[in-house]
């Protein structure tokens, strides 16, 4: 039910039947309206997306639009596998990082970050992110983040965050060009290039870290690398997601000598989807190897083939991949016992 793309299952075994904080990290970054670059959400809507996950993660409603986040084609949100999850089988705490939103969700009773982040601008203009002001709220969060529950799974809504992950490790000197994912069966490469070409061209020869990550990151993958940074190990973390957050361990990978001497890893790792780690047009183990440290990382042997909704069918022919921490929750689904079937069945029970 979950498979290895690197590293062992010791991990694993240590959080059979254990009870997880899930905490999802939203940012809006403007390279979402590049006309094209994304279909993660509705169109002219994309910066609600993150939104109105968190309200259909948090309360299985969404108060923000009249409706749930899909993609033109009719692909419903990566969310609902992770509330089918937590409704089945619920994760302890859910928590929101508000890390640059547009409109804050609304959601009662659930405990929300807010670092006062502005959203991120386009990369191919120039992101204009305080990335040095952003990593250090993320570390002193990470130092004194109190978990109540047995481990963190860290999930992300970042519409046309695959785009800033990619620049993001261009820009950071890895050989990545083809490893990273999209929202779409077919990758819009030539619009993706383009802006990739036009974020690159903002970046000078002596750009520390810091500058190229102001330049062409995003925040969550930012703030993502100072809360692995800050937590120093003290507790279990899983990053839920795909090629995003690869790159959030990129960056981790480049800070160790800067901002810490070592880092230990023991209790990192990432999950994604079957979607992500089978992806013909990306190579998440690749970017995993890129990195210098041990880490696990794992993907979740699920997909709608019990389904017959048409909707849900669409994730099975490549058009959505990952999102709202799908892989991880559906990880952590399988740990506490549920089956394909049961996650299956209501998902499509939110569906109508």
């Amino acid at each position: 039910m979950i498979k290895n793309i690197v590293g062992d299952n010791t991990f694993l075994n240590d959080l059979k039947s254990k009870k997880a904080t899930f905490i999802l990290a939203l940012s809006n970054t403007k390279t979402a309206n590049i006309p094209g670059i994304t279909q993660a959400g509705i169109p002219g809507k994309l910066h609600l997306t993150p939104t109105l996950d968190a309200e259909f993660l948090c309360t299985g409603q969404v108060f923000s639009l009249g409706e749930i986040a899909e993609t033109p084609k009719g692909v419903p949100t990566p969310a609902l596998m992770t509330r089918a999850v937590h409704t089945l089988s619920p994760y302890n705490h859910i928590e929101l990082l508000n890390l640059g939103l547009e409109i804050s969700p609304k959601v009662e009773g659930f405990k929300i970050h807010d670092f006062q982040i502005n959203p991120s601008e386009n990369i191919a203009k120039g992101a204009d992110i305080e990335a040095k002001e952003v990593f250090e709220k993320a570390l002193a969060f990470g130092r004194t983040y109190a978990c109540q529950d047995d481990y963190i799974i860290l999930g992300e809504s970042v519409p046309s965050g695959t785009t800033t992950a990619m620049a993001t490790a261009l820009g950071l000197k890895y050989d990545a060009q083809d490893y990273f994912s999209s929202s779409f069966k077919e990758v819009p490469s030539n619009i993706r290039e383009t802006t990739l070409k036009l974020a690159l061209s903002n970046l000078d020869t002596y750009d520390g870290i810091f500058e190229v990550l102001s330049k062409i990151s995003d925040n969550m993958l930012i703030f993502n690398a100072g809360f692995i940074i800050g937590l120093n190990n003290r507790v279990k973390i899983v990053l839920a997601g795909g090629t995003q957050m690869a790159c959030v361990l990129l960056i981790v990978n480049k800070m160790v000598g800067v901002i810490t001497k070592r880092i230990e890893t023991t209790n990192l790792a990432l999950c994604t989807t079957k979607w992500v780690a089978q992806d013909k047009n990306s190579d998440i183990k690749a970017l995993l190897e890129l990195v210098d440290f041990e880490i696990n990382a794992y993907y979740s042997d699920f997909d709608f083939s019990n389904s017959n909704h048409p909707a849900l069918k669409l994730y099975d022919q490549g058009e959505a991949k990952e999102g709202v921490g799908a892989g991880g929750a559906l990880m952590y689904g399988f740990l506490n016992g549920l089956s394909q079937e049961e996650i299956t069945q209501q998902v499509e029970s939110f569906l109508g």
